[in-house]
Formats: structure tokens, C-alpha cells, sequence
């Protein structure tokens, strides 16, 4: 990509807030889950990434920095559209951890069409496999592991708000996240367990690029802002959402977005 897109590793600084906390990141390769990754572990949280197996080099580079910062990188590579693998990822990561404090479910997939008509049902499964079904199964599996003070943090978008018809099948799946976030929400917090979601706006990562063609040319100036936003600046929300210093926060929604309505 050009320009590359600024995941935190240059300027992330981190001030040990998740010190001792166990982390799972899916997306963990690139984007949005690699800048998280970054900056988890620059807190002091032991991690686990999962990404697909095509993405190994792009997963490489992710370990990388997390070790240099002294944090372990549990390398998960699969496909969460499939449940068994969502459910031993899990239950794998908190035997090799040693627990599991943090659910970050960040992975996503999207594809632009011309008009709606024109999304293949192949498609429109594909997008909700990945973006919500995997989302279920996670968190199915997490829940019994994690302690009171765990977080779940899911990944919505200004898609759920202001949806775009040429990938509505994406949009809907982002409404359907952040629904799922709230309700969630309600269910745990009996338990100690919060559960929020970020809400991007547009956001300069690999997956624009592979989804969107040739309008990227001006990806992101429609925001008040004027201009994409980075992976690096979605990072330190997760981090408040996996930290202490949310403790009374869940069922939220909190947006990034660059300016852009999200009510």
C-alpha cells in the first residue's frame, strides 16, 4: 500500500495499563488488528493473533514488533467462517496464556459491487461468517474463561449508520454488530464482563484496498476531518476498552469516524 498505513510502531508508547492481561486479536495481521496488537503489548498484555493462512508474512511482521516489546505472539492462522476453529482458538489461547482477559474481535471481510442487486449470495454469507457469525462463536467459547474485569471489544463501523448500498451486506452485518454488542452487554455484566464496540470510520488498511478498486483515490475525505484516519489512531480506544480505566463502561458504541454522524 501507498501510503503505508501507520499501525503505532514508530510512535506508541505504552504505560503498562493491561500489564498481566491475556489478549486475543482476530485480524491480529494487518490493519486496524495489527496497530492494536502493537499497542497491547507496548501495555504489557501477552497476546494471541489469528489471521489467515495466506497472510502468514503480514502475521510475521505483527510478531515481530509484539516480541520486540518483550510481549509472547501466539500465532493462530485459520479461517474464523469456520466454528470448530473459532471455539479451539480460543479454548487454545487461554491454555497457552494462561487465561483469557480480552476479546478483541477485530477481523472483518467486505467486497464493493455496483449496486445491491448485484451481491452473489456467496458473497453475502461470506460477510456474515466472518463478521458475525465468528463474532458468536468467539464469544460462545470465551465467556466461560474469562474472570470478572475480562472485555470483549467487537468492531462495528459508520457503515451500521450511514450504510453505503454497494456493500450493504457489510453495513447490515456492522448493524448487526452493534446490536449484538448491546444485548451482549446486558447478559455479562452480571458476570463482571463488560462488552463495547469501536466504530471506525474510514480507516486507511489493507482491506480498502483489496475491496474498493480504483474509488480509493479519495477514500476518506468525505469526513469532516478531510482525510482517511490511521490503524494507529483506532488503537488506544481498544486499549481503554480492554482497560481498568473502563470499568463502567459497556453496551457502548464508541466511534471514530472522523467526524461522521454515528446517531
Amino acid at each position: 500500500m501507498q501510503p503505508r498505513p501507520d499501525y503505532g510502531a514508530e510512535r506508541y508508547r505504552g504505560s503498562g495499563r493491561l500489564n498481566a492481561k491475556k489478549a486475543l486479536i482476530t485480524g491480529g495481521d494487518s490493519g486496524i488488528g495489527r496497530a492494536v496488537a502493537v499497542a497491547f503489548a507496548r501495555e504489557g498484555a501477552e497476546l494471541a493473533i489469528s489471521y489467515l493462512p495466506e497472510e502468514q508474512p503480514d502475521a510475521e511482521e505483527t510478531r515481530r514488533v509484539v516480541e520486540a516489546a518483550g510481549r509472547r505472539c501466539l500465532m493462530l492462522p485459520g479461517d474464523i467462517q469456520d466454528e470448530r476453529f473459532c471455539r479451539e482458538m480460543v479454548e487454545h489461547t487461554a491454555r497457552e496464556l494462561g487465561g483469557l482477559d480480552v476479546l478483541a474481535n477485530i477481523a472483518g471481510y467486505q467486497m464493493s459491487f455496483e449496486s445491491f442487486a448485484e451481491i452473489p449470495t456467496a458473497d453475502i454469507e461470506r460477510v456474515y461468517r466472518t463478521n458475525v457469525f465468528a463474532m458468536f462463536w468467539l464469544c460462545q467459547a470465551a465467556v466461560p474463561l474469562m474472570k470478572p474485569g475480562a472485555s470483549i471489544i467487537n468492531t462495528a463501523s459508520i457503515q451500521a449508520y450511514q450504510p453505503s448500498p454497494s456493500i450493504l451486506h457489510y453495513s447490515s452485518s456492522k448493524g448487526a454488530i452493534a446490536t449484538f454488542t448491546k444485548g451482549l452487554a446486558q447478559e455479562l455484566a452480571a458476570k463482571g464482563i463488560r462488552v463495547n464496540a469501536v466504530a471506525p470510520g474510514p480507516i486507511w488498511t489493507p482491506l480498502i484496498v483489496s475491496t474498493m478498486g480504483d474509488s480509493v483515490e479519495h477514500f476518506g475525505e468525505q469526513a469532516p476531518l478531510e482525510r482517511a484516519g490511521q490503524p494507529a489512531e483506532m488503537a488506544p480506544i481498544y486499549v481503554l476498552l480492554a482497560s481498568n480505566e473502563s470499568s463502567y463502561v459497556t453496551g457502548m458504541i464508541y466511534g471514530a469516524t472522523g467526524g461522521e454522524i454515528t446517531a
